[in-house]
């Protein structure tokens, strides 16, 4: 943690997270990884009780009024426990929320938001349909407008917290014939008769948080229960993007650090040939990468944090924020493989969680916008960046800064 990079006030949530993760029973943990505990209800009210959830939003909807390095800092320590506590942390306070905060109205706000924060209610994210993830906008489940309502029918998967969730942030076709753009409408819809959770997942990892299909059968949804406007889902969509894959990130170091901590503590007792194995350079190579990415991780997470909070360049940070989920998720992958080589052979048993914290990480370069979508955002948007900078001549053309640069005939692109 790069304490000198954190406010007083920042510190000191950061260190208010670390104690309330050090009174969670290693129980719950590994109930969770065994699919005994199916939805952390008890770990999300202390959260709640703490007041630890959200905690960059207002003070009057539930929030401490704090910015994205505080919500980076606390959702860190979350991440050690497991990417999964993470995950279901994140999932309600900040991403649901977020869209009600910065969308709904005030009567949404205090309906949906102050007792999700209090840890009194829970909540799900529904984006993703069985016929596919990225294809946000080819989206299937479509809601009627029926005069006082809209009647909702549909599926969505891979819904973390279907199983506990109270309400759902659900994503539907309004108008099939306008526009993708336009034809989205984002909805709060609250547990009750025609929601129905079919089933939960195997999953390979990240198990506990209650993921499962959501199926939406007839739905009446309440006209105040639109989060914006109708038709005009995008925008809701394209802020939660934000928190959705920054707060990913944040998380995602978190889950990452205990396996470089244990890894680094069993080199230094573990021996072979004669002295600790921490001598060895295939050893402590492998360490010193581990803890390089992860200060890259960080480095690259306050900096973007930082951007998002001046909002200055919204080209600039749909950049930075994909490039953080797609550099912080890949590096911090790396960095339970290292765990993992130089455990060795007891890395791979239950003895010790680095096989638990690198089946759970798998999740983390697909959720949220695969890492391929990553890409795809960086590129577009450093391609514009780079035909705006030559465009307006901020900076020196190197390119002329060859001793054959003007050698016109040898520059052939076509």
């Amino acid at each position: 943690m790069f304490e000198y990079l954190l406010s007083k006030e920042q510190l000191a949530i950061r260190d208010e997270a670390r104690e309330f993760v050090k009174s969670i029973p290693r129980q719950m943990i590994i109930d969770m990884d065994q699919d005994k505990i199916k939805f952390p209800k008890e770990f999300l009210q202390e959260a709640g009780r703490l007041n630890l959830m959200g905690c960059r939003y207002p003070k009057e909807w539930g929030g401490r009024g704090l910015d994205w390095v505080a919500t980076t800092a606390v959702m860190e320590e979350i991440g050690t426990l497991g990417y999964i506590f993470a995950c279901v942390f994140g999932v309600g306070a900040e991403l649901v929320c977020d869209a009600i905060i910065l969308h709904g109205t005030d009567a949404l706000k205090e309906k949906y938001v102050k007792p999700l924060l209090k840890g009194e209610i829970f909540a799900a994210e529904c984006l993703t349909e069985p016929r596919g993830g990225s294809d946000f906008f080819g989206a299937t489940t479509k809601a009627e407008d029926k005069g006082d309502y809209f009647l909702l029918n549909g599926q969505k998967r891979f819904i973390v917290g279907a199983e506990g969730a109270d309400y759902f942030l659900v994503y539907a076709k309004t108008d099939p014939k306008a526009a993708p753009h336009q034809s989205l409408t984002c909805f709060i819809v609250d547990r009750g008769p025609g929601v129905v959770v079919e089933y939960l997942y195997g999953l390979m990892g990240c198990r506990g948080g209650g993921a499962g299909r959501l199926v939406f059968k007839d739905v009446r949804v309440p006209k105040e229960n639109v989060v914006g406007s109708v038709n005009n889902a995008f925008a809701v969509f394209n802020t939660m993007m934000i928190p959705e894959r920054l707060g990913t990130a944040g998380m995602t170091i978190g889950a990452a650090r205990p396996a470089l901590e244990i890894a680094t503590g069993y080199s230094t007792r573990r021996k072979a040939f004669g002295k600790t194995i921490n001598q060895f350079q295939g050893v402590s190579f492998q360490i010193a990468e581990a803890a390089m990415l992860l200060d890259a991780c960080r480095s690259m997470i306050y900096t973007t944090c930082r951007a998002v909070e001046s909002n200055i360049h919204p080209a600039q940070i749909r950049r930075m924020v994909s490039e953080s989920k797609k550099f912080v998720t890949e590096s911090c992958q790396k960095v339970a493989h290292n765990a993992m080589q130089v455990m060795g052979g007891i890395g791979y048993t239950n003895v010790y969680p680095i096989e638990r914290i690198e089946r759970d990480l798998r999740l983390a370069s697909i959720w949220t916008g695969s890492n391929e979508v990553m890409s795809l955002i960086i590129a577009h948007e450093w391609y514009g960046e780079y035909a705006k900078s030559k465009q307006a001549a901020r900076t020196r053309d190197c390119e002329g800064d060859a001793l054959e640069a003007y050698a016109v005939d040898e520059k052939i692109y076509e």
